[in-house]
Formats: C-alpha cells, sequence, structure tokens
C-alpha cells in the first residue's frame, strides 16, 4: 500500500523510521517549513524532514496543501495518508483526494487537541493510549479504527510516557495498516475532553495545592520543558516529583507552602498545601540541571528557603 506520511517534529520522525525500516511503501513525505531551533536560533529542516531525506524519500514543505499538495498526491498517487503531529488542520479537497488517518495520542474522544500526554499527567490519569482514527474536518472528531491502552505510573514523566507512546503507537500503526481497511467507530462526542495547548502560565508550580497535584504539575512537563518556581529574584525548574511525605505542623508552627523543610540525597522535602513532596533536582538559569544535594553543597538553596515567591512578596 503506497503511504503519504505527514508529520513534523522528533516524535512524528519516530513513526515515520519505523515504518521505512519494517518495509512498509513510503512514496512521500510531507512536513512544516524548516524554522528556528537550538540555543543559536538557526534555521533548521523539521526532524520529519530530516529522516526523509536521510531514507531518499521526496520530501516537501508545502505553503498551501489544497494547492500544492493535489499535486504531490496527483503525481505519487498515494493510497492512504498517515498523519502524526503535523501541526496543521487538513482541509478539503486536498482532505478528499484520499483517506486520512492520524495517530493521536489520547484515548479519544478524551484529550482532544494539541497537548493530549501532558493533560493527561497533569489531571493524574492512570490509564492513557493511542487513537488511530480518520481525519474529518473538525479536529480530532474522526471515526476511530484502532485504539490501545496503556498504564501511567504514578511518579511517570512526560518523558517516560512519550516513549511509550512511540512504541505502542507504531506497533498500533503497523496492526492498522495490516489489518487496513478496517471498520470505523464513530466517537462520542458527549463525552468529549479538550487538551489545550501549553501556555507560560501552565508552567508555574503551585505549592498551594495539594502534594498529589504538585507531584503531577511537576511530572507533566519533565523532563521538557520543565515547571518553574519563583526563587528570590530568579526562576527554577524542578525535576523529579514523586513520593510524598507527612509534615506535621502546629498553630505555633505553621510551616509556609513552598517551604524546604528538608534536603538530603533523595532530594528536597517542600510544603504543599497537604503534604510534603520530595523533589529530586533543580536547574538555575543557564545551568544544566542537579540534584537538590548538590545545590546545597554549592551555596545555592538550604533548608527553610520558599520556593514560589519572589523576595519582595
Amino acid at each position: 500500500m503506497r503511504i503519504l506520511f505527514m508529520g513534523t517534529p522528533e516524535f512524528a520522525a519516530s513513526y515515520l523510521e519505523y515504518l521505512i525500516e519494517n518495509g512498509f511503501d513510503v512514496v512521500a513525505v510531507i512536513t512544516q517549513k524548516d524554522k528556528p531551533r537550538g540555543r543559536g536560533q538557526k534555521l533548521l529542516p523539521t526532524p520529519v524532514k530530516e529522516v526523509g531525506l536521510k531514507y531518499g524519500l521526496p520530501t516537501f514543505q508545502p505553503a498551501n496543501l489544497n494547492r500544492d499538495g493535489m499535486e504531490i498526491i496527483e503525481k505519487y498517487r498515494p493510497e492512504i495518508g498517515i498523519v502524526v503531529a503535523y501541526g496543521r488542520l487538513i482541509k478539503n479537497p486536498f482532505l478528499e483526494a484520499i483517506p486520512f488517518y492520524n495517530v493521536h495520542t489520547s484515548l479519544l474522544p478524551k484529550y482532544r487537541g494539541p497537548a493530549p500526554m501532558q493533560r493527561a499527567i497533569e489531571n493524574g490519569e492512570k490509564v492513557t493510549g493511542v487513537t488511530i482514527f480518520k481525519i474529518s474536518e473538525y479536529m480530532d472528531e474522526g471515526d476511530i479504527a484502532l485504539q490501545c491502552t496503556f498504564e501511567i505510573g504514578q511518579c511517570e514523566t512526560f518523558g517516560q510516557v512519550y516513549e511509550k507512546m512511540i512504541t505502542n503507537g507504531t506497533q498500533l500503526l503497523k496492526e492498522f495498516l495490516a489489518k487496513y481497511p478496517i471498520e470505523l467507530v464513530p466517537q462520542d462526542h458527549s463525552l468529549a475532553t479538550y487538551a489545550p495547548k501549553i501556555t507560560k502560565e501552565d508552567l508555574y508550580v503551585d505549592f498551594s495545592r495539594p502534594a498529589v497535584d504538585v507531584r503531577n504539575k511537576i511530572r507533566a512537563y519533565d523532563p521538557n520543558p520543565g515547571v518553574r518556581a519563583k526563587f528570590g529574584d530568579i526562576e527554577v525548574k524542578l525535576f523529579g516529583a514523586c513520593d510524598m511525605e507527612r509534615i506535621l505542623s502546629n498553630p505555633f508552627n505553621e510551616i509556609e507552602v513552598g517551604k524546604i523543610v528538608k534536603i538530603n540525597k533523595n532530594g528536597a522535602l517542600i510544603k504543599t498545601s497537604d503534604n510534603g513532596l520530595w523533589v529530586s533536582h533543580v536547574q538555575f538559569p543557564g545551568k544544566g540541571r542537579i540534584t537538590f544535594g548538590d545545590a546545597k553543597n554549592g551555596g545555592l538553596i538550604s533548608e527553610g528557603d520558599i520556593l514560589g515567591k519572589y523576595k519582595n512578596q
């Protein structure tokens, strides 16, 4: 079966390379335009473009799918389009040219939208998965072909769930292509939830929340881009949230939320609204991440410091 692959970031590149390495007939690749990336903000090809060129595949970056994309379909005659994190909605008439199927990183109809992995972790979901559905003109609303599920451990990070999405999702895609054409099941739109785009405000941790909520927030953006906490006149990033511990306080010795109660080899025990949360690593501006123990030994942070406020607050 002749496949047109559409995708852009590293995640999508993993799927494209899987298809190629497993002998699937990818006849052409469409990706977004080159964008500035990295510290130097150099104009670089998308990860999908890099894979396409690596394997000598015809790789395109059309500005207008309904014009330029139609020419690609006419020339390479794909029978199906596989879309993984392309980054733009696909509209008619291009959408009607061939059947297009999307690989989505949630159990639709839950978590439609651009950030399903992060939002599922942030909300404390214990189970997630991958959905392959036929693309319609409305975002993530198409009929479902296949789904697979897997558990999210209580301390698993976005990075770990990301890897599971690749491992499980590529296997699901292989199964889908082997069974295609496959009977589709309409989504129950009454059960739909939305996973909105991540904003800068989403990345600030609030220690006045319960420990489990703080843990979920940190996990959802670990290792990238990392949640932020105010510390003195700067912001630090936090990683490695897992264990919780009861912190005893009384009316004569009330412990402020965000206070670092203890630092040892396990990290920092930080007070939340109900419990203490152990966080293993911290990152200061312009530096790499280090353990809280190393930060303490280096005089950068200590017990009694408060995370979440500027000095003048």
